[in-house]
């Protein structure tokens, strides 16, 4: 159902008229449609239909008429609701509603719809002279501007059009009835002079001139002023009909829909910014073509790489919006204001692609809406939204390139082989499409098999004009020399990220680069640090400015800084080394947070420093980062360094790190639980370190294999060997570890009152020495003697008293472990459920880091409850 109050009151259902004749039903429809959407008691329906008549009317009286006018519109239309009456019926029902909204879009279509609406002015035939009601006036005048913006900006659409002579005579009449609304004597001089009429187009200029200055002494609005200077100068511009300036390169047409971005980017002040050949300059062309209709009068855009000075952009920016060329002004701040002008109240966008800096963008704000792209995040524009562009996911990749070389020839496995090796990056994405559209032997494996060769990919990753390398060049060459030397150093790392400590020993210019779009942010860390990524192919851009003297430098240098770090870590003390470096543990204020922010890095960096020849100190970075890998079981890691570690310290020729690498690798397999191999290790090891006559390392070692001979079950062997350790131990918290060997060993042999007295002499010690994961450890084993001798509350002391400790380290296998023995306690108790609970919680913690030892011995709580 319709509601029409432009012009005659009119109700409409589809083709029916159901409008009321008796004058009050008229009158009281006109009232609820007044007041759409807004409760209306008995009482302001009596003062609005009888206003000059105090109560003298009945409310029964008008609820009849609500009845009968309900009869007629439907009953469900006008609803009773606590006394009260309401129209109720949606925007799209009143015509009213419906003219404003096309009048606020504006698009051609629009205004032609909107203008059918007009029938004339608002309930004409139920109050003629505005007098009735206090709402008629008001909306009659703001309908009324309405039309007349909505008409001119209708025949604007047509001047745009080129249909000049077809206006000119709806023009005349227009301004005969409204002969101030400047818009139409503006566009009436716009249609004479583009018909040929160049003298009629200025004596209609005067003529407005001469009746403002009569009766107003006021001269004509200063656009209308600019279009008279403009003609009387014989503007050529003036002659094109060719609409409002659209400046926007040609729009991408595979462009790849990131949803997620493109509605972000229109607005007051925006900067796309992200690294380079991400898709900055893609995307907002896109959104801007996207939201074309938005912007009526006209979309600038400017390269500020090829147009750097922001006195040309300025220039160039006036002339397309009709300033002529005489009357651009000579400075760059008369430029500035000059534009603003040009820009108030128009409904333009403005787009300025790849700015440098601040400076460049600032002259050439106005109060239009501006998008801004950057490899900056030009920060120094305040009050400005900032959309971050990063590479594309899988899924949008390989869209992607399906879409550049079609269905057939991009199978799934090879599209997503080939969208790794692009790493993402949109730039790289379609220069390689581009080369399967235009060579139609070439085959996605094919493509993929050039690309593999890291020395040639971004020499493959070309196609006509575009490159890869091209992209990364540019921001290369806009660095000083000191940030250049940093991002060639951090080419010689591997590693997916890297945190501001690193960036350091390379220069600290890591945000010098991700100003140029060549590093970027990642996150902060569990151990609150700045993370910086450097995308693939701009590592292997920075590897080719790189020599291999300088890398080895650069990796020599970053070395000593991360070994002094991992040993000024807390967590040395689990290893028993002691800390050579003065560097206070308060500069990594939580090692085990740091460790585990820096795990993957260091890991990559042994493989860097082995990479580049730097063997001593690879196998020494890989020997001390094994008691954190073993504490927190990652066994891949663990595996990958051990192999790396031994082979750098072969080819040192070190004899020692030879030897420490070999027990590194028989710990590795102790934790695999793979003792025979263990066995053998640890055997070369010892006889290493005996030809060297290391005394305390053969007593580690020894305490070592009296652990393996443990889990072999070859008790005798265990202790003989744990004996001589505890014999020749030089420190205390060698004698303490070995103490606690002897206690398990006593457990296992079920001596259980010699493995108590061990175990409790071996916590205390620990205590004492601040090693809080070895006490933990000795008070766990202490918790499985206390069961075995029926003592529960002696166990659940002690297991209490280790997940205690794993709670404050942060360790989560280690109170995963706190968690199984607190289960066993709970069942020997009787507390099947709370034992259940906590085998559960601890089985979680198993299966999340693949600690398949746990996880097992949970499962088997499990199954006996």
């Amino acid at each position: 159902m319709e509601f029409r109050i432009m012009g005659a009151l009119e109700v409409r259902d589809d083709a029916e008229d159901r409008t009321p004749t008796a004058p009050k039903h008229r009158d009281l429809l006109a009232m609820f449609v007044l007041n759409a959407r807004r409760p209306l008691t008995v009482g302001r329906l009596r003062a609005l239909l009888w206003p000059r008549e105090d109560g003298e009317r009945s409310d029964s009286l008008v609820r009849g008429y609500i009845g009968q006018l309900r009869r007629l519109i439907g009953k469900d239309v006008i609803t009773t609701v606590s006394g009260t009456y309401t129209l109720a019926i949606d925007e799209d029902q009143l015509d009213v509603e419906r003219f404003r909204r096309l009048v606020a879009r504006g698009s051609r279509e629009d205004l032609r719809e909107a203008l059918a609406l007009w029938r004339g002015p608002v309930l004409e035939d139920v109050d003629p002279d505005a007098e009735r009601w206090a709402e008629t006036g008001p909306l009659r005048e703001e309908l009324q501007e309405l039309r007349l913006l909505a008409l001119e900006r209708r025949i604007g659409y047509e001047l745009d059009a080129g249909l000049h002579r077809e206006v000119l005579a709806e023009l005349r009449r227009l301004i005969a009835q409204h002969p101030l609304w400047q818009g139409f004597r503006g566009q009436y001089m716009l249609a004479l002079y583009r018909s040929g009429r160049r003298v009629d187009a200025l004596n209609a200029y005067s003529a407005l001139r001469d009746e403002l200055d009569d009766g107003h002494a006021i001269e004509p609005d200063a656009d209308l002023q600019l279009l008279y200077h403009r003609m009387l100068h014989d503007d050529v511009s003036l002659h094109v009909s060719a609409g409002p300036p659209v400046l926007l390169p040609r729009d991408v047409a595979d462009f790849t829909d990131r949803r997620d971005l493109v509605d972000r980017v229109i607005g007051d002040l925006v900067v796309v910014h992200g690294p380079a050949g991400v898709g900055k300059s893609a995307l907002a062309v896109h959104a801007a073509w996207r939201h074309r209709e938005r912007f009526p009068e006209g979309i600038l855009y400017a390269d500020l790489r090829e147009t750097t000075t922001p006195a040309a952009v300025l220039e160039d920016f006036l002339r397309w919006l009709g300033c002529p060329a005489q009357a651009v002004p000579t400075t760059l701040e008369r430029r500035e204001r000059l534009l603003r002008t040009y820009a108030a109240n128009r409904r333009l966008l403005m787009l300025l692609d790849n700015a440098t800096d601040e400076g460049q963008v600032r002259p050439l704000l106005t109060s239009c809406p501006t998008v801004v792209t950057s490899r900056s995040t030009l920060g120094g524009l305040t009050g400005a939204t900032h959309v971050p562009v990063g590479v594309l996911g899988d899924d949008d990749a390989c869209d992607l390139i399906t879409r550049l070389a079609g269905p057939l020839r991009a199978a799934p496995d090879a599209t997503a082989r080939l969208v790794r090796l692009c790493g993402g990056l949109p730039i790289a994405l379609r220069v390689a499409g581009s080369q399967l559209a235009t060579r139609p032997a070439w085959t996605v494996d094919h493509l993929v098999g050039l690309l593999e060769d890291e020395h040639g990919r971004l020499d493959r990753l070309r196609v006509g004009d575009q490159a890869v390398r091209g992209v990364l060049r540019l921001g290369y060459d806009g660095l000083p020399e000191p940030a250049r030397r940093t991002l060639r150093w951090l080419g010689a790392l591997s590693a997916p990220d890297f945190a501001d400590w690193a960036a350091a020993v390379f220069g600290d210019h890591a945000e010098a680069l991700v100003e140029a779009g060549l590093l970027e942010t990642h996150v902060i860390d569990v151990a609150g640090q700045v993370r910086y990524r450097l995308h693939a192919l701009t590592r292997l851009f920075a590897r080719e400015q790189l020599n291999a003297d300088t890398a080895q430098e650069a990796l020599s240098n970053l070395a000593a800084v991360a070994t002094a770090r991992v040993l000024a870590s807390r967590f040395t003390l689990v290893s028993g080394e002691s800390v050579s470096s003065p560097a206070a543990t308060t500069d990594i204020r939580h090692s085990m947070e740091w460790l585990h922010a820096e795990r993957v890095f260091l890991v990559y960096l042994v493989d860097d420093l082995h990479e580049a020849g730097l063997w001593e100190e690879s196998w020494r970075l890989a020997h001390l980062l094994t008691p954190f890998l073993e504490r927190q079981r990652f066994l891949h890691d663990w595996r990958r360094i051990c192999e790396t570690g031994l082979e750098a310290a072969r080819r040192a020729g070190s004899a020692r790190g030879v030897a420490l690498s070999l027990r590194d690798q028989g710990d590795l397999h102790r934790a695999e639980q793979r003792w025979d191999l263990a066995h053998d290790r640890l055997r070369l090891a010892l006889s290493a370190f005996l030809r060297e006559g290391a005394v305390r390392d053969v007593a580690r070692t020894r305490h070592r294999l009296g652990r393996v001979y443990l889990e072999q079950g070859r008790l005798d062997e265990a202790e003989r060997n744990l004996v001589k350790c505890l014999a020749v131990a030089e420190n205390a918290k060698d004698t303490a570890e070995t103490i606690c060997a002897l206690g398990s060993v006593a457990h296992r042999a079920g001596r259980l009152a010699e493995a108590a007295k061990r175990l409790a002499d071996a916590a205390s010690r620990l205590a004492g020495l601040g090693d809080r994961h070895q006490h933990a450890d000795a008070l766990l084993e202490l918790t499985a003697v206390r069961l075995a001798q029926g003592l529960v509350p002696d166990a659940r002391q002690a297991a209490q008293q280790a997940r205690g400790i794993a709670v404050r380290l942060g360790d989560r296998l280690l109170d995963a472990d706190g968690l199984l023995m607190l289960a066993r306690v709970n069942l020997a108790e009787g507390a099947a459920s709370r034992a259940r609970d906590l085998a559960e919680e601890a089985l979680k913690i198993f299966d999340g880091v693949g600690d398949d030892r746990g996880r097992g011995e949970a499962l088997d709580v499990l199954h006996r409850l």
